[in-house]
């Protein structure tokens, strides 16, 4: 895990050599165990690195191969060291010494640009070209590591941080307005829908799955995967599903245990962290070593205002789980004291842009701090679970059902599924039906046009960028009725915008806190099967998510495992935490709505309405909109203030 850096510049060594120091000295908060620069007559590297895999502790970088002339600096775990030695003829023995880097740059030798193809796992890395005065960098599938980058005139550089780039000479520091007025506009949880743009003007990301080339003064890129066109699998019986799935599964969890230090994992009393650390305490039992457990739980005063089929504070499951699964330290933590407010400035320095998942940054970054307490080198997640391992969107299955005729399975489903959770026969025939035919319940407005607007952004800011127009479609989209889940699943992993959100917390979280995230759900082998495996085998006799209900009964307690009346809620004591310093975070918004920096930009209308909408607000009005639409101000007033 590295804080990588580098320029390519054209305009001599001077130049070269100025700019160097001052990208590298910036970097000089990260916390690292060691650092390294290497300098070229037009190049120059860094990086910062954190070390987390055993053969971490003994890797160069940057690395320079004389015979080639390459270069590399890298930030990169790789999943696939054996079978990439295997195809680059490397020994067992030279494997079990040879780092990442070392392998990439190899590889990159066999396959040249097409490198990234044959490579698993979470990754930046960039390679100069000595002989052919060329930059190449890459990106992972699934973005879990960033890279920004900015083109002045003969000047290339790169970074894992964006505020390293500002600093550069003759760089001054400016919003990108396209890209605030899509965090502005969009209602859901991604920035922007712009997969290259960042919050600062001149700064780009290099997407996932994607490469870059800098040579000749131009910056080529080029997408080298999408999950398209996934062929199906078709197997004999569900139990070969299930021993395929539990086969690519243990691969995933079993490749992300890679450490010589600890080991943590968030845990809830769902499926999908539940089977990530079911499936690796046993590997780890092997290996001498305890699973460290973090569970989020409520404070002790908070009271529990939700509905019966939620729970605020998941401690049965959890509880239940590490029972049934052994060698695992519990933490149950309920970081008293803390609130999204308290937070607020602390992720701002760290994710360097704004942010709208609020809610739960208190206890996302107390996992981190307590696994760097611990010596944890990997924090495992399950973090996009609901769109693999564990998806079965029962009641948008049987709406596919319902329109395609098949009644009486349809009702049989139905049936089914009303005595696994309890849900009335006819409110799930009720759901069904509308999902089935949306044009048949549509009121007497039929054939209007939906009203676009965002209630964060001021009108005059978004006609001037344009967003409404440029956005409309997202905007009606998240705003209007909830999309048919089968669909959204399709096109869930090929938005890379998911994945730079993503990517932003994990790579950040993890530099400042010598900890990786990484998501055996998230890997490109489980999505690959989990796309292919037919929707008949996650929606059965009444059972959502029913593939990874039957492949992990190894590994998770039937309490856990079968359970589909209740599901946890995270966190619902949010606006429990923040109510004593509620004054001061009205007062901040009043002076919000009359700072001139802000005016024309932020909806500053809306937000005095939604100060008196909300007076004295109570705990159980912690999901009203009106209550996000102040902490996402807040959010964004506090960043521009910074200008």
């Amino acid at each position: 895990m590295s804080a990588i850096a580098g320029i390519v510049h054209m305009n001599g060594q001077q130049a070269l050599w100025e700019d160097s120091w001052r990208l590298y000295a910036s970097l000089g908060h990260i916390p690292a165990d060691t650092t390294g620069v290497w300098k070229g007559d037009e190049a120059f590297l860094s990086c910062h690195a954190q070390w987390i895999t055993p053969e971490s502790v003994y890797e160069r970088l940057p690395l320079y191969d004389e015979e080639s002339k390459l270069t590399i600096t890298a930030d990169a775990i790789l999943d696939n060291r054996e079978q990439l030695a295997e195809q680059l003829r490397i020994s067992r023995s030279a494997l079990i010494a040879m780092a990442d880097s070392e392998l990439i740059l190899l590889a990159y030798q066999r396959w040249g640009e097409e490198v990234a193809t044959h490579l698993l796992g979470d990754f930046v890395f960039a390679i100069w070209d000595e002989r052919r005065r060329t930059l190449f960098a890459a990106r992972d599938i699934t973005g879990m590591r960033t890279l920004y980058y900015r083109l002045d005139g003969p000047r290339f550089a790169f970074c894992t941080l964006m505020k390293p780039l500002l600093e550069l000479e003759g760089v001054q520091k400016s919003l990108d307005e396209t890209w605030l007025s899509d965090f502005l506009a969009i209602p859901d949880m991604l920035d922007t829908a712009n997969i290259h743009a960042t919050v600062y003007r001149g700064i780009n990301q290099l997407p996932s799955a994607h490469t870059l080339t800098f040579r000749s003064g131009k910056v080529e890129m080029k997408q080298y995967h999408r999950w398209d066109n996934v062929e199906p699998l078709r197997l004999r019986s569900d139990d070969e599903y299930i021993e395929a799935f539990r086969d690519v599964f243990s691969q995933a969890v079993g490749a992300r245990l890679r450490t010589h230090r600890q080991v943590a994992a968030a845990l809830s009393g769902g499926l999908d962290s539940g089977s990530v650390v079911g499936f690796a305490s046993g590997t780890l039992r092997s290996q001498g070593k305890q699973l460290h457990a973090y569970s989020y739980v409520p404070v002790p005063d908070f009271t529990d205002y939700t509905s019966k089929t939620l729970l605020a504070d998941e401690r049965p499951f959890i509880q239940s789980t590490v029972s049934h699964v052994g060698n695992i330290s519990e933490n149950y933590l309920d970081f008293e004291g803390r609130s999204p407010l308290s937070e607020v400035d602390t992720w701002l320095n760290m994710l360097e842009m704004p942010y709208k998942y609020f809610e739960n940054s208190f206890w996302i970054r107390g996992f981190y701090e307590k696994a760097s307490e611990q010596d944890a080198g990997v924090l495992l997640t399950g973090a996009r679970g609901n769109f693999t391992i564990s998806w079965g969107p029962a009641l948008d299955y049987y709406a596919s059902l319902l329109k395609s005729g098949r009644y009486f399975r349809w009702f049989r489903e139905m049936q089914q599924y009303s005595g696994r959770t309890g849900m009335a026969l006819s409110r799930i025939a009720r759901i069904t039906g509308r999902k089935a035919f949306p044009q048949w319940f549509q009121t007497k407005n039929k054939g209007a046009a939906p009203a676009l607007g965002a209630p964060l952004i001021h009108p005059d800011f978004a006609a001037k960028t344009g967003v409404l127009d440029r956005l409309g479609s997202i905007i009606v989209q998240q705003g209007g009725a909830q999309a048919n889940a089968l669909k959204v699943r399709a096109d869930k992993f090929n938005n890379l915008a998911i994945a730079n959100k993503n990517g932003t917390v994990a790579t950040k979280c993890s530099l400042r806190y010598r900890a990786w995230e990484r998501d055996p759900t998230s890997d490109p082998r489980v999505i690959q099967f989990c796309l292919a495996v037919p929707i008949e085998q996650y929606v059965r006799q009444g059972t959502d998510r029913s593939l990874i209900r039957r492949a992990a009964s190894p590994e998770l307690p039937d309490k856990v495992r079968l359970n589909q009346r209740v599901r946890g809620v995270q966190p619902a004591d949010w606006l429990h935490r923040i109510l004593p310093d509620w004054e001061a975070f009205t007062s901040e918004l009043r002076t919000l709505c009359s700072d001139s920096q802000v005016a024309g930009i932020l909806n500053t209308d809306r937000i005095s309405t939604a100060l008196s909408n909300l007076p004295s607000p109570r705990p159980e009005l912690a999901s009203h909109p009106d209550l996000r639409l102040m902490m996402h101000s807040l959010i964004v007033y506090r960043f521009i203030q910074r200008f």
